[in-house]
């Protein structure tokens, strides 16, 4: 367990701010791979698409000492640490689209500080997001993780998109801002369940709990409740294509990857 800016691993019972890429780089990203281009923040670590203009995923480790009484700042802009040749994505993008500025990593998760919390506005952690399914059924979503922290649990987790086309307010689209950014076909999700402790890895076993989840990006989606979208991490790394929980050992993986939780626990 590595981790970040104030935090601390010698005492095990306290909740600390570890790697947000514990559980492994799914997609392999790196600073070589303008599509699968690795950003690490200290609020979360990404992949990011220049091509498609919104992340591949982004990974975050949740624990109460992320959580905070801070304002949600609305600051959303571009990113300015993205290679200056590249399209930049603008607040302007989404307007008059139909598609909320959708977060991945969400601002609620980091509110233990200003900084931190400024961090999920960045356009990098954004994608366009049918209004209903981001006030609605990814929102229950969210408020569930976070519920989860309520009975000494940490998370990890593992937010991204998948295919093009998506249904919002104003109706279909597969890409807005001429062509700049694409609108997800759906968003999902993978979380890692653990009481509160160090050795993460090391602790984590076939027990484990697991929650895996994709919802499509369309305004019908929050007709039902986020766990009608659960399904195996063996299933949506079929869809995906990326490896999930690479960290752990693969007799482990094919355990853990392998269920569907019901998501009502």
């Amino acid at each position: 367990m590595i981790p970040q800016p104030g935090g601390s691993t010698t005492n095990n019972t306290q909740p600390t701010r570890d790697d947000n890429l514990a559980m492994g780089n799914p997609s392999g990203a790196s600073v070589g791979d303008p599509n699968n281009y690795l950003m690490i923040k200290s609020a979360y670590t990404l992949s990011y698409n220049r091509r498609r203009g919104i992340a591949n995923w982004v990974s975050w480790h949740l624990s109460t000492a992320w959580k905070g009484t801070v304002r949600r700042g609305n600051d959303f802009r571009a990113d300015a640490t993205l290679p200056r040749d590249w399209p930049i994505i603008q607040t302007a993008d989404y307007t008059n689209t139909g598609f909320d500025r959708g977060h991945l990593c969400p601002s609620d998760d980091r509110d233990g500080s200003a900084e931190d919390n400024s961090a999920t506005f960045l356009l990098t952690n954004i994608v366009p997001e049918a209004p209903r399914h981001n006030r609605e059924v990814w929102k229950e979503l969210e408020d569930y993780c976070r519920n989860l922290l309520n009975g000494n649990n940490e998370l990890y987790i593992v937010a991204g998109t998948s295919g093009t086309g998506g249904t919002g307010a104003n109706g279909e689209a597969s890409k807005l801002a001429d062509g700049k950014l694409t609108v997800p076909a759906s968003l999902w999700k993978v979380i890692v369940v653990l009481p509160v402790g160090s050795n993460d890895l090391q602790r984590i076993n076939s027990n484990t709990r697991v929650i895996a989840v994709n919802i499509p990006n369309r305004q019908t989606a929050a007709d039902k409740p986020w766990y009608a979208y659960t399904l195996s991490i063996d299933d949506l790394e079929r869809r995906t294509g990326y490896d999930f929980l690479s960290n752990l050992p693969a007799e482990l993986q094919q355990i853990l990857e392998s269920r569907i939780d019901g998501g009502v626990n």
